[in-house]
C-alpha cells in the first residue's frame, strides 16, 4: 500500500469510481467555488493601485504648495499633514495588496512566477488565514499609528489636559508597539 492510499484510507477519502454520481458532481462544485475570491484578488489589487495613485497625487499636491507660497509655520504643518496622509493611504493601499496575494495563494494557487528564482518574498510565506491576518492586523496598526500623528499635527491645544491625553495616547501607542515588536521575537 503507497503514501497516497493509506493517506486516502486513514481519512476516508474515496477514490472517484467509489463515488455516486450526485457527490462527485457536488463535491466538484464545490471545490470550484473557491475561484470567487478571484474577485476579491481583482478588487483588492484594483483599489490598491488606486490608493498608491491617490497617495501620489496627495505627495504631489503637497510638492505644488510647498513651491507656490512663501514657508512658514502654518504651511511646514500642512506639508507634514499631506506626506502624512500620501504615507497612510500608501499602507493602506499594502494591505490591500497583502490581503490579495495572502487569499489568492491559500484558495487558488501559489504564485509561481514569485519562487522561479527561489528568491520568496515574506509577504508570500502565508500558510493559514490566521497568519494572514497576522500580517493584515501588523500593517494596519501602522495605518493608525501614522493616522494619530496625522490627527495630532493638525490639532490645536487650548488647555494641558489636552496635552496630557495626547501624552498618554502616545505612551499607549508606544506600549502596543514595544509588544508588537517583542511578539516577532
Amino acid at each position: 500500500m503507497g503514501k497516497t492510499e493509506k493517506f486516502n484510507k486513514k481519512y476516508g477519502i474515496k477514490k472517484i469510481s467509489e463515488q455516486g454520481f450526485f457527490e462527485h458532481f457536488f463535491e466538484l462544485a464545490l471545490w470550484n467555488s473557491r475561484f470567487i475570491v478571484t474577485l476579491a484578488v481583482i478588487f483588492g489589487t484594483l483599489g490598491s493601485i488606486t490608493l498608491f495613485l491617490a497617495g501620489s497625487v496627495e505627495i504631489f499636491h503637497t510638492i505644488i504648495a510647498y513651491f507656490s507660497d512663501p514657508m512658514s509655520s502654518e504651511q511646514h504643518n500642512q506639508i507634514l499633514i499631506g506626506v502624512i496622509g500620501a504615507v497612510d493611504l500608501y499602507l493602506i493601499g499594502v494591505v490591500l495588496l497583502i490581503f490579495s496575494f495572502g487569499i489568492y495563494e491559500l484558495f487558488i494557487s501559489k504564485i509561481d512566477i514569485a519562487r522561479v528564482d527561489g528568491d520568496v518574498s515574506n509577504i508570500l510565506e502565508i500558510y493559514t488565514l490566521d497568519e494572514l491576518k497576522s500580517k493584515i492586523i501588523k500593517v494596519i496598526i501602522m495605518v493608525l499609528i501614522v493616522s494619530f500623528f496625522q490627527r495630532v499635527l493638525s490639532m490645536h491645544f487650548e488647555t494641558s489636559l489636552d496635552m496630557i491625553y495626547m501624552a498618554i495616547s502616545i505612551f499607549a501607542i508606544s506600549i502596543g508597539v514595544y509588544f508588537l515588536q517583542k511578539q516577532k521575537m
